[in-house]
């Protein structure tokens, strides 16, 4: 009897070691294995800050440096000034100046970069970003806001700039209608709601357990 109770308790010590009590500890060592010794970069353009705030939550799950571009001279306020502004930037191909420098851009393993979707098309600040910093051989993940209508050209704009980049798929959210006057939407239960897409896109391309 008593070797049979000897028995049972080392059956069920092998169990748990292999099964519940093991589990219970490997989200944390997944977490840390998958960016362990990475350098993370979250590049972001925002208008309306719907992109801060979807870059703000990124940056809070896998942590890292957060960087808001800023231009030598900013766009207009009124929203049908930098509609033609930004039109005759894209038919041009004129690239504004940057005024935020990144130093050390050769240390980041993993380039995050977002921006909203201006004329279907990836907003001319960020093709400035992309073209003056060299990201070659890196992980570039790129992240959108939008009114409704979608990424547009934008991601695969990103990827003709990254050729060289390994570019993961992408994460986009509707925000806010600047023509409609509506600039900022993503705060409580919409931001509550994006958190939760965002953890799941993270979780999809491998960044977080």
């Amino acid at each position: 009897m008593k070797k049979s109770i000897t028995f049972l308790f080392f059956l069920t010590t092998v169990v748990c070691m292999f099964s519940g009590c093991t589990k219970a500890q490997q989200p944390a060592q997944n977490k840390t294995a998958l960016l362990k010794d990475k350098n993370i970069l979250i590049v972001y353009l925002s208008r309306t800050k719907n992109t801060k705030t979807v870059a703000a939550i990124i940056h809070k799950n896998v942590g890292g440096t957060l960087v808001e571009l800023e231009l030598q001279n900013p766009y207009p306020e009124d929203y049908k000034k930098i509609v033609s502004q930004v039109s005759k930037e894209n038919e041009t191909g004129f690239l504004p100046p940057l005024k935020n420098k990144i130093a050390n851009v050769e240390k980041f393993d993993i380039v995050f970069v977002g921006f909203p979707t201006w004329g279907m098309q990836l907003p001319p600040p960020m093709k400035s970003f992309l073209k003056e910093y060299n990201l070659e051989a890196k992980t570039v993940i790129p992240f959108n806001t939008n009114a409704g209508y979608g990424i547009g050209s934008s991601f695969q704009t990103v990827k003709e700039l990254c050729a060289k980049s390994n570019v993961l798929e992408g994460f986009s959210v509707k925000g806010g209608i600047e023509r409609d006057g509506i600039l900022f939407v993503m705060e409580g239960e919409k931001e509550k709601q994006v958190q939760v897409e965002i953890q799941n896109w993270l979780k999809k391309i491998k960044m977080v357990n």
